[in-house]
């Protein structure tokens, strides 16, 4: 009984001083405010140099709402940009995290394609963004680093962006012989084939597709009569 007395007390003491010290952690909130801000600052600075130093290729430079760097670049831009942010001794951007697309069609260039890179040496990240069309390809990243291969071949096979000079770009996520990007978004919901299993030739088929009914829109609004919408009241 003693023993499991004085474990008993052990633990209260455990307990008071991880609550002091998380009391201590939220009195000390405001430098951890205050480096953010200077990390803001100089991630600033860093846009203007980069500017400064590529103005042939660098765009436009800004610093996201969340402190995260962003560089806006021509698309004969993507070698050099790339290479500058993974070799110059401020950046060290050695890690490419991903590469991803969006589709605008209201815009010209409808197809905006964006590298994820990380600075593991100043813990810092960077997004750099250019832009193209669908006939017009863009510079391959792998030159650079090898790890754009399977990212470039994912934006191809989903978004249709040419990258030139890859060294094996073809689908990887559709199926051999897909027709068209899913992710377009002029690409139809229901898509243009359909899948099944065939028991006579043992192997999975692809056919055109067929509705079983056209789409039917829904109504969502109620059909009964509510106070909100303009309904009946009774007083009780």
């Amino acid at each position: 009984m003693q023993r499991l007395a004085k474990m008993a007390a052990g633990f209260g003491r455990l307990a008071q001083q991880q609550t002091r010290s998380m009391g201590i952690y939220m009195v000390s909130a405001p430098p951890v405010v205050q480096n953010a801000a200077k990390e803001r600052t100089a991630l600033e600075e860093f846009a203007k140099f980069s500017a400064a130093a590529l103005p042939k290729f660098i765009q436009a430079a800004q610093v996201s709402g969340c402190g995260e760097l962003e560089l806006l670049i021509a698309p004969s831009g993507i070698v050099p940009v790339l290479t500058f942010l993974r070799d110059h001794t401020a950046a060290q951007y050695k890690c490419l995290i991903d590469i991803t697309a969006i589709d605008v069609l209201s815009r010209k260039n409808r197809f905006e394609v964006i590298y994820n890179l990380l600075s593991v040496t100043n813990n810092s990240r960077v997004r750099v963004k250019t832009y193209t069309d669908e006939l017009t390809p863009i510079e391959s990243a792998v030159p650079v680093f090898s790890g754009a291969n399977w990212f470039e071949r994912e934006v191809w096979d989903l978004y249709g962006v040419y990258f030139q000079n890859h060294p094996d770009l073809r689908r990887i996520l559709t199926d051999y012989g897909f027709e068209g990007h899913p992710f377009r978004k002029d690409f139809p919901l229901s898509g243009y084939v359909e899948v099944r299993y065939d028991e006579e030739k043992r192997r999975v088929v692809a056919e055109p597709l067929e509705l079983a009914q056209e789409f039917r829109k829904f109504e969502l609004n109620s059909p009964w009569n509510q106070v909100q919408a303009g309904g009946s009241k009774t007083d009780v």
